[in-house]
C-alpha cells in the first residue's frame, strides 16, 4: 500500500477527484503539459494533514503551494497552468490577472456544475 502524501512538494500539489471522469481527463491533460506542480488523485493525499477540506475538494480542485497555502477552483487551475512551459504559463497568468480573475471564477463554477456533461464526464461527476 502506497503511503498517503502528507508533505507538499516544493512545486505544489494539485489534487483532483478520481471518481470524476472529466476531472481525471483534465488532470492527465495537465500532466502532459509538463506542469511543475505534482498532480495526484485526492485519495493519494492526507487532505487533513495538508490543510485541504476533503469535502470541498470533491467539488472544487485545490492547489496546495509549497508554503502550505491552499487555493481553490479557477485560482488553482491558474496556478497549475502557470507552472507549465509556454504558452500554458501565459494562460495561467491571464486567468490570474485582475480583469479576467472574476470571470474565470464564474466560468470555473459553471464548468464544475456541468462537468458530468463534458467529455469524459459521467454521473459520478455530478456535484
Amino acid at each position: 500500500m502506497t503511503p498517503l502524501i502528507t508533505v507538499v512538494p516544493p512545486e505544489g500539489l494539485l489534487l483532483f477527484d478520481p471518481d470524476c471522469g472529466f476531472c481525471t481527463v483534465c488532470a492527465r491533460w495537465l500532466s502532459r503539459r509538463h506542469a511543475r506542480v505534482v498532480v495526484r488523485p485526492l485519495p493519494a493525499a492526507d487532505a487533513g494533514a495538508l490543510g485541504v477540506d476533503g469535502a470541498r475538494a470533491l467539488r472544487e480542485v485545490p492547489l496546495v503551494s509549497g508554503d502550505g497555502s491552499v487555493v481553490w477552483g479557477a485560482e488553482a487551475i491558474s496556478g497549475a497552468l502557470a507552472s507549465c512551459p509556454w504558452p500554458w504559463r501565459w494562460a495561467g497568468w491571464v486567468i490570474a490577472s485582475s480583469p479576467v480573475k472574476p470571470l474565470a471564477g464564474r466560468v470555473y463554477a459553471w464548468v464544475a456544475r456541468n462537468r458530468h456533461r463534458f467529455p469524459g464526464g459521467t454521473d459520478a461527476c455530478r456535484i
